[in-house]
């Protein structure tokens, strides 16, 4: 882990620098007939700092994933959880869910910026993906970096070349054009290595994925079974036993 950390450091450093409707109403239906609930997760927002968040902006329970797109526990997270998550926390409006990025290496850092390139809508919608195909990208990535000499290489042009070794131009269906104004973003870059800091930093996170409910980082959710319970005691806490009174 020191020397992760150390890597992640210096990609810090190096980074920086360059930064500075409502249905039709039937023509007998009773006047009191109520109006059908809003499907939640057709809406994805910006918050004010940058980070996406998926479903009802004042949802009960806020659901916060630190990930990686090169972790593979993230990925099986993703195809596990997401459709349950979906059906019966965020489009009925229970829960919101965000994404922060827990960079791992420069395949991470030109995969997220490219997944964040077209909005939250669009980064939620293509995250499935993208995670879906990881063994095959990653693969690729793996055997563009054994013959590829990166060191010292400057950071956006190391950005530029990973994500073509890692051949993202067909995994997110973009143009090289996009594709390099995406990765030279300088503030999409700051704010996800803000993000990635932060995670890193702190002294009990416990990797990725990790999790973070009603602002609470929980290390014992590691799995859909467990979100699922978490979110499930937020939205209807047991009751504080209360004191029997000698008389």
């Amino acid at each position: 882990m020191t020397r992760f950390r150390c890597w992640l450091a210096a990609l810090f450093v190096a980074i920086i620098p360059l930064q500075l409707a409502a249905a039709p109403v039937r023509k007998h239906a009773p006047a009191h007939a109520a109006a059908p609930a809003q499907d939640w997760s057709a809406v994805a927002n910006r918050t004010p700092s940058g980070a996406f968040v998926w479903g009802k902006p004042d949802a009960r329970v806020r659901v916060v994933e630190y990930l990686s797109l090169t972790c593979p526990h993230c990925a099986h997270f993703e195809g596990e959880a997401i459709p349950p998550l979906t059906a019966k926390y965020i489009r009925p409006g229970l829960a919101n869910y965000e994404i922060r990025h827990a960079l791992r290496d420069t395949f991470d850092f030109a995969g997220s910026l490219l997944a964040r390139c077209d909005g939250p809508r669009a980064f939620f919608a293509v995250m499935p993906k993208v995670f879906a195909q990881q063994d095959v990208w990653f693969t690729r990535a793996q055997s563009w970096s054994q013959v590829e000499q990166a060191d010292g290489m400057p950071a956006d042009q190391l950005l530029d070349k990973s994500a073509r070794g890692a051949g993202f131009d067909s995994v997110f269906a973009m143009p090289l054009a996009k594709m390099d104004a995406c990765l030279a973003n300088k503030s999409e870059q700051a704010l996800l290595t803000a993000q990635a800091s932060e995670a890193w930093h702190r002294p009990e996170f416990p990797g990725t994925p990790a999790f973070m409910i009603n602002g609470v980082l929980r290390s014992d959710v590691r799995s859909w079974a467990d979100l699922d319970g978490a979110i499930a005691v937020a939205l209807h806490p047991h009751p504080s036993p209360r004191k029997s009174v000698r008389k």
